[in-house]
């Protein structure tokens, strides 16, 4: 076989047919399981196309594959439900704008990033070391994982949808604010990071301007919020299904527990200034910066 994992170009091509086929599979499937349940059906299809997508890492050896699944899943999912609807409310129609930004900005940021199949996310690499056990981990911890916190974020969408009985009001507007709002928070920090990146003098300097003066990772409390707007919709659509809060509460998890501490622990070990952003930098929500624990000694 041809090693294809050096060209940028064909590696966007190769992963677009994995996900056109992964697609195709999950459509079949949904066909197949589909007796009057959206959210049973959106499950199995769900789950299908992420080991579609499993399988193809696998082939690839590569587990980015799988990366651009978080941004990509949730507007065939919403589709699907809208499939359903005779008429589109203006609920449904500005949910459904802002989703669709969203997963295209999304999406477009890491195509952007991604250098290729011969570029695997630094996340995976210490697992590598498990050996034959490495492929079991990735299926559950870096493919099926994220996609159980997704679906569970996007049941937030389903009585806005198809069990929604409210009509459009203040809590709608505030879901607008908040979704946008985090929408654009993200798109900001994304910029400033690629524009730092593109120009930094030296290798050892740390963004700490911007969004990123107020907060070490903007860009992961844009994500976070996201989640919790499509949550004031569902809220506002029908307050019943109120539990759906889980997707929220899931997606805010995985930020702190897991992404954040991953990402604190590279940079330090990377980037010996970063422990002074520690000691001033909110890890999470914009926040002005505090003075370093030097300063305050220097200032008594």
């Amino acid at each position: 076989m041809p090693d294809l994992r050096l060209n940028k170009s064909q590696s966007r091509l190769i992963c677009l047919l994995v996900y056109v086929v992964a697609a195709a599979v999950a459509f079949a499937v949904g066909r197949v399981v589909n007796r009057g349940s959206p959210l049973w059906t959106a499950a199995a299809a769900d789950l299908a196309a992420t080991v579609v997508v499993f399988v193809f890492s696998l082939i690839l050896d590569n587990s980015s594959v799988y990366d651009p699944y978080w941004s990509v899943a949730p507007l065939p999912i919403l589709v699907y439900w809208l499939s359903a609807i005779q008429a589109l409310s203006v609920r449904q129609v500005i949910v459904l704008a802002l989703v669709a930004f969203w997963a295209a900005r999304l999406t477009f940021n890491w195509l952007r990033r991604w250098h290729g199949l011969a570029d695997e996310d630094w996340r995976y690499a210490d697992y590598r070391r498990l050996g034959a056990g490495y492929w079991p981990v990735s299926f559950l911890g870096f493919h099926l994982f994220p996609t159980v916190i997704v679906f569970l974020g996007c049941l937030a969408l389903l009585p806005v949808f198809l069990a929604g009985s409210r009509q459009f009001g203040v809590l709608d507007l505030l879901a607008i604010v908040v979704t946008l709002g985090a929408i654009l928070t993200e798109t900001t920090a994304d910029r400033e990071l690629r524009k730092f990146l593109l120009n930094r003098a030296a290798s050892g300097q740390v963004l700490s301007t911007g969004l990123w003066g107020l907060s070490r990772h903007p860009n992961y409390f844009g994500e976070v919020i996201f989640w919790w707007g499509l949550w004031l919709f569902g809220l506002a659509a029908n307050p019943s299904w109120w539990w759906t809060i889980a997707g929220a509460v899931a997606v805010t998890g995985l930020f702190l527990g897991v992404s954040i501490p991953m990402m604190d622990a590279r940079l330090l070990a990377r980037h010996p200034g970063y422990a002074e952003l520690i000691g001033t930098r909110s890890a999470f929500i914009p926040l002005p910066p505090l003075r370093s624990r030097g300063a305050e000694r220097r200032a008594l």
